[in-house]
């Protein structure tokens, strides 16, 4: 990832040509406040997944051309009824497919990890410690070999987590293959291998990524080369609706993670979406009240025994619906200390992750066989210090008056035998030798105040710090909601039993509150994982004192670094929008920054086939302003002969007439009827930018095309004279790919459009390369 961030930082280093200044110019008191030394960049690369993609921007503004109002103004409401009925149908298949996947990943993991640890078990029954190691490493190594070769090969982009990509997309940057069926089928299969070899990591993540990809898939009719060429589903074919799919297959991920319906709307909102809006959060909500019916559904049906191994585990680790817990007005200072602990440790979390990723990316940088080789060694790793650190602790005694089967070397259990003998067992096999899952529900048992040592937990503690950060990075699924809980819980139950008598609170209580103060404190969400955590534990006598925790530990964290998903998406090089702007851009106009790029790219209303080939051939720019001279009187105090703005054209509608042939033998206005017969509105949809393949003869160089009827005559625009700050907060808000800069007076013979911004051009880092004093000025506010 390393590489990626300094290509892209070299990528906009290059000196720029000072430009010629006029007589006005020579003047100081003429010449602007702040200038530019160099260029900013418009063609970034960014890490998705494993893979080095080109990165383009997403188009949800509403091309509002004449194809357009067309379409709009002959909907019968039929048309507009189906419209809604078919967001609902698929707000709902988003669920009905995400729980059942959901399912499917839990019975699979809870299986093969369960007649794994049986065979394990078997051994050690038989004081076969050797052939138990070597069958717990061998069957580890062998899930994570498949975990692994699938993404290397198969699809680079289901590595790890997905969620900085997601929220990449919902922020307006076009991810290439992030949502394919190839990407999901391997995330599936994926996270099951990874998962079942006991690696420090979760399904949390790669669920959330499995339900945007069945929106997506779902949206465009299936995958790209196999669509359904249904006619309602035209509606989707835009990234407006697609975005808010998306959205809707986020939140029925985390729901299906956590049983959370209501903490995975919250999550879509406030984690991942850019956007929001009430129409929306009602089908989110829809979509996750769905998957909740089917995991409840099958819920039920594996309490009959019909699931193998599965039971009642897997999709619901801490229920103490059923125990009733006090805390008092002294509690709050051990709470305050939790929450404070947790901000800590998840900013010391994030800033070591991000030194482990970057070596990571050196590594993988040297092929395919490294990546795997590199998921190997880690997979052997954990699987020897699961299996071999258990040995460290004391057994103890099992005590009678438990009613749980003591001690057992089952699949799962509070009191695993390991090595001891009859009567004994060993808290930190229990807490080891087990699925991740279960090690939570363990860890999080409430009324077991002596269940595990001190010594056992600081072990526990001190190993998955190691486990999850050398894990994660590895080219398998990955999340990393399931690691911050395991470290979160263990230190937060250490506080427990160090607080002893002086504190009426449950050890399984402040195993809770640790795992939340640390996600607070390395993800830094609050109002979610509030929920998530509520409808996990299903308590609300829980509700304050973990508000107290998150709101503690988030504020502690903020003022170190930032979340562990900005982390990643800096590292990533996905060129992601802040909510806020810098205070210094405030300083800035946005015509600034259109001196500091090359001259806009214009075409005019009826062009010439040849300057729209030379155009395309020439830049890369993705959209172009159309000009026309006025055809009305205009307006007092204007010269004649000003050249009017008709508007903005998108590269991909240009290649889009050339390869139709489009062409006039002479230069004049069509008539809306030729424009309608040639194009229908919703092929405007499809993107469609390769121009190597289109062949343009000498005789239709010299014909011409008509842009008018292709052309956004709404683009938003902005006065030369405004802030960037206030420039930026308009562009991220309406979720713009392009937003065109407009003189403060218009004179004639000038250009109506002095500028054109994207998304690159108002990132704060490419700012302060192109007005490196910027930098420095914000150095001497700090100091």
């Amino acid at each position: 990832m390393g590489e990626v961030t300094n290509h892209i930082g070299s990528s906009i280093n290059y000196n720029g040509e000072e430009r010629e200044q006029g007589d006005a110019e020579s003047n100081t008191l003429n010449q602007p406040l702040v200038k530019a030394n160099r260029k900013l960049s418009s063609t970034p690369l960014a890490l998705v997944g494993t893979k080095v993609s080109h990165i383009e921007s997403l188009d949800y503004e509403i091309n509002e051309n004449d194809l357009f109002k067309h379409d709009w103004r002959k909907r019968s409401k039929t048309q507009v009824l189906q419209y809604i009925f078919l967001k609902w149908t698929f707000a709902c298949l988003v669920g009905l497919f995400t729980g059942l996947i959901a399912t499917l990943i839990n019975l699979a993991v809870e299986n093969i990890a369960g007649y794994k640890l049986l065979a394990v078990g078997h051994f050690l029954a038989q004081e076969r410690y050797v052939t138990g190691l070597m069958m717990f490493a061998g069957a580890n190594l062998g899930l994570t070999l498949i975990a692994s070769v699938l993404c290397v090969c198969f699809a680079p982009t289901a590595a790890g987590p997905g969620i900085p990509e997601i929220k990449a997309y919902l922020n307006g940057i076009d991810t290439p293959n992030m949502f394919g069926a190839t990407t999901m089928f391997v995330k599936i299969i994926g996270s099951i291998g990874a998962v079942a070899a006991g690696l420090d990591l979760g399904k949390e993540g790669p669920l959330v990524h499995i339900g945007t990809c069945i929106a997506s898939l779902l949206g465009q009719g299936g995958t790209d080369n196999h669509r359904i060429k249904w006619r309602w589903l035209r509606y989707f074919n835009n990234d407006r609706d697609r975005r808010d799919l998306i959205t809707c297959g986020s939140a029925a991920g985390v729901c299906a993670a956590f049983r959370s319906p209501v903490g995975g709307v919250l999550f879509a909102l406030e984690e991942v979406a850019t956007w929001w809006r009430s129409a929306l959060l009602w089908r989110t909500f829809f979509s996750t009240a769905v998957v909740v019916v089917v995991l409840r559904g099958f819920i039920e049906i594996c309490k009959s025994g019909k699931c193998g191994l599965f039971g009642s585990g897997g999709l619901i680790m801490f229920d103490v619906s059923h125990v009733t817990y006090t805390y008092h007005v002294t509690d709050i200072i051990p709470v305050t200390l939790i929450g404070v602990i947790g901000g800590v440790l998840g900013s010391l979390y994030n800033h070591f992750l991000h030194k482990v990723l970057r070596l990571y990316n050196l590594i993988n940088a040297k092929g395919k066989i490294h990546k795997v080789l590199l998921s190997l060694l880690v997979s052997l790793f954990t699987s020897v210090c699961l299996y071999g650190l258990p040995f460290l602790a004391t057994c103890k005694p099992c005590d009678p008056s438990i009613k749980e089967r003591c001690p057992t070397n089952g699949r799962s259990g509070n009191f695993k035998q390991f090595h001891c003998p009859k009567g004994y067992y060993s808290d930190l096999a229990t807490l080891l030798l087990t699925t991740n899952v279960d090690a939570v529900r363990n860890i999080f048992s409430s009324n077991t105040p002596n269940e595990f040592s001190m010594g056992s937990l600081w072990i526990f503690f001190v190993l998955y710090c190691i486990l999850g950060l050398f894990t994660f990075g590895i080219a398998t699924p990955s999340g990393l909601f399931l690691p911050i809980i395991l470290m979160g819980s263990a230190y937060g139950r250490m506080l427990g039993g160090v607080m002893g008598s002086y504190t009426s609170i449950d050890q399984g209580l402040y195993a809770v509150l640790g795992a939340a103060s640390l996600m607070a404190g390395s993800m830094r969400m609050t109002v979610s994982l509030c929920v998530i955590f509520l409808e996990l534990t299903i308590n609300l006598l829980l509700l304050p004192i973990t508000m107290i925790v998150l709101l503690i530990a988030k504020t502690v964290g903020d003022s170190f670094n930032p979340s562990i998903y900005d982390i990643i998406l800096h590292l990533k090089g996905l060129p992601f929008l802040e909510a806020n702007p810098e205070p210094w851009m405030r300083n800035l106009s946005v015509s600034d920054l259109g001196d500091a790029k090359p001259p806009v790219v214009t075409l005019q209303g009826v062009e010439k086939v040849a300057r729209i080939v030379d155009v395309l051939k020439n830049t890369t720019h993705n959209a172009f302003p159309v000009l026309d001279e006025a055809e009305v009187v205009p307006q007092a105090g204007l010269a004649t002969g000003a050249i009017e703005l008709h508007g903005l054209i998108l590269r991909a509608h240009l290649v889009k007439v050339l390869k139709k042939r489009w062409f006039l033998t002479e230069k004049r206005r069509t008539e809306e009827w030729e424009v309608r017969e040639k194009f229908p509105w919703d092929e405007l949809a499809e993107r469609e930018d390769n121009f190597d393949d289109v062949a343009i003869t000498s005789s239709e160089m010299q014909m011409y095309v008509d842009l008018h009827p292709l052309t956004n005559t709404t683009p938003y625009t902005v006065m030369e004279n405004m802030s960037v700050a206030k420039a930026l907060v308009l562009f991220r808000q309406v979720g713009l790919r392009h937003l065109l800069i407009v003189p403060k007076i218009q004179v004639s013979g000038m250009s109506p459009v002095v500028g054109i911004l994207t998304r690159q051009d108002l990132r704060a880092y490419n700012i302060l390369q192109a007005f490196p004093h910027l930098e420095k000025s914000k150095g001497r506010k700090a100091n």
